[in-house]
């Protein structure tokens, strides 16, 4: 097997590599040019985002980018723009074009089946891939595909951790604040969910332990359970139909919420709990609209908890339109992601020299790295 570093590939993929984001190559019609056509010594990872539009990604994606540049390592990005297809098309060119690792935000996530659909692509082509962020594998899967292919990796966060966190957060703010959150008055928080994407493993885990933790606070002080606005939902969540988690799909949602909304039939909104930051940033918008969040004083402000801290998510809690989140660190995670691009370039072991990292201990996984989470108040 040749090594990483000197993969034989074909002419197409040398010449690609020109127009590639943070690849160098050789100027067509110099002498160069007919062996860096025939043989590419230079290691390439390519780098796939399940869509450049989510803000937390966007991050991650910056600081990634910047860190691969920094230490002049070859790399090429793709848009998988929330579509499986187009990913997996685009993860089969990258094999195709000599990739030597493959860097997967997958789209499906949570799905196991395209978890082992994309590692059986790398595996035949002998080429690492490490998944982040999104967790690749089904709740109540875990290991059926990182505990088979050995040369495939998972980093990103703990997916029960935000929602304990945010859940905590919430009921410690209600324990404080409870008389001012109550508008109407009853003696219990309605409060409205955005759960943002189905099937993903954090999206699950966020929605349920946000609303079970803060209730076993509350309970534990004598306040009664949060209810959710619309007595009528058997799921007690509001789902981004797109799985794009996005801020247009919570404003939408908010919207009709507020128009809908009676504090005589008692579906009045108090407490807004999000999944991440972009669908926080959006219900605000909607509660702009109509008055409320507008960080002044004489106007009502509904709590609104998100996750990620995105740089959005830190100026709405600055401007006191938002009340809280729960930070996850896009420059930890690709600090993380860049040393095992070091030891895929370098020939090590895919997770050589990670002992300080996490593993999934619950699961007894040792090639899933989680990163902590921090909760980001309001500065004083």
């Amino acid at each position: 097997m040749l090594s990483r570093k000197m993969k034989t590939v074909p002419a197409l993929a040398a010449l690609l590599a020109l127009t590639a984001c943070g690849v160098s190559g050789t100027i067509p019609g110099t002498d160069s040019e007919s062996s860096a056509a025939s043989q590419r010594s230079v290691f390439e990872t390519a780098v796939f985002y399940y869509d450049y539009s989510d803000a937390y990604v966007s991050s991650i994606r910056t600081e990634l980018a910047r860190m691969l540049n920094e230490e002049e390592i070859s790399f090429r990005e793709y848009d998988g723009n929330s579509s499986q297809t187009t990913q997996t098309s685009q993860i089969e060119e990258a094999i195709l074009l000599g990739a030597d690792l493959l860097i997967v935000n997958v789209v499906n996530s949570g799905s196991t089946y395209t978890a082992d659909e994309l590692c059986l692509l790398a595996d035949h082509a002998d080429v690492p891939i490490l998944f982040f962020n999104r967790c690749p594998e089904a709740d109540g899967d875990e290991g059926v595909v990182l505990g088979y292919y050995k040369n495939a990796a998972y980093v990103g966060t703990d997916p029960e951790e935000a929602g304990h966190m945010q859940g905590k957060m919430i009921g410690q703010f209600l324990l404080e604040n409870y008389e001012a959150v109550d508008l109407n008055e009853d003696g219990v928080i309605s409060y409205a969910h955005f759960k943002g994407e189905g099937a993903n493993t954090e999206a699950i885990y966020r929605t349920r332990y946000a609303v079970e933790d803060a209730d076993a606070i509350l309970e534990e002080s004598g306040y009664r359970p949060l209810q959710y606005f619309d007595s009528s939902s058997v799921d007690k969540y509001q789902l981004d139909m797109t799985g794009r988690w996005s801020a247009a799909a919570a404003q939408s949602y908010m919207t009709s919420n507020l128009l809908s909304c009676n504090p005589n039939e008692g579906n009045m909104i108090e407490l807004i709990i999000s999944n991440n930051d972009d669908m926080a940033d959006g219900a605000i918008r909607a509660l702009n609209a109509w008055g409320m969040n507008l960080g002044t004083e004489d106007c009502i402000t509904i709590p609104v908890f998100g996750v990620d801290a995105t740089v959005t998510a830190r100026q709405l809690i600055r401007e006191r339109k938002m009340t809280g989140t729960i930070e996850q660190d896009p420059e930890a995670l690709a600090s993380c992601i860049l040393k095992i691009v070091e030891n895929v370039r370098d020939d090590r072991d895919l997770l050589a020299g990670l002992d300080e990292y996490p593993r999934d201990k619950k699961h007894n996984i040792q090639n899933k790295i989680y990163l902590p989470y921090s909760v980001y108040w309001p500065e004083p």
